[in-house]
């Protein structure tokens, strides 16, 4: 399963549209908030392929939106959340509690504007970046294991 993973857009269709452009042969689409209406914008080049997307702090009208998801994919599960709520600017530790209580194979963030991939014990904890910089990832489950792919516009 390859999955395009996106964060703090920000309100940038257009890198929305970039990422989606480069990344052709995904599955999936999963947006970790801070731009709420950004994916929505760009529905049709999505072909119909699932998207999943959180609420982040500054999506403050796309309050029908979760804080999280926990969803089955590729075998996998994967925690998916903006980071605001488990504090991620000053340590990922809450997340990782979160992740584990989920029992989730994955940790996937975003708000820090940082690209971050690390395995702690079992489990993946992943930030694409924030797409507004060009950044996000491309999150590939195979039988063989879990790579993540980090992404520059």
């Amino acid at each position: 399963m390859r999955i395009l993973v996106m964060s703090d857009t920000h309100g940038s269709a257009a890198g929305v549209r970039l990422a989606i452009s480069a990344e052709k042969n995904f599955q999936m689409l999963i947006h970790l908030g801070d731009g709420a209406n950004d994916p929505a914008s760009v529905l049709p080049l999505l072909e119909g392929k699932p998207y999943v997307q959180v609420r982040g702090n500054c999506d403050l009208g796309a309050s029908d939106l979760p804080e999280f998801i926990v969803t089955q994919e590729g075998g996998k599960t994967l925690f998916c959340t903006h980071g605001h709520r488990q504090f991620v600017k000053y340590g990922e530790q809450t997340l990782i509690d979160e992740a584990r209580r989920a029992h989730a194979d994955i940790a996937l963030y975003g708000h820090t504007h940082v690209p971050v991939q690390h395995y702690e014990d079992g489990l993946y904890v992943c930030n694409p970046g924030s797409l507004r910089d060009g950044h996000y990832a491309v999150l590939e489950i195979v039988p063989q294991g879990i790579m993540w792919l980090p992404r520059k516009l």
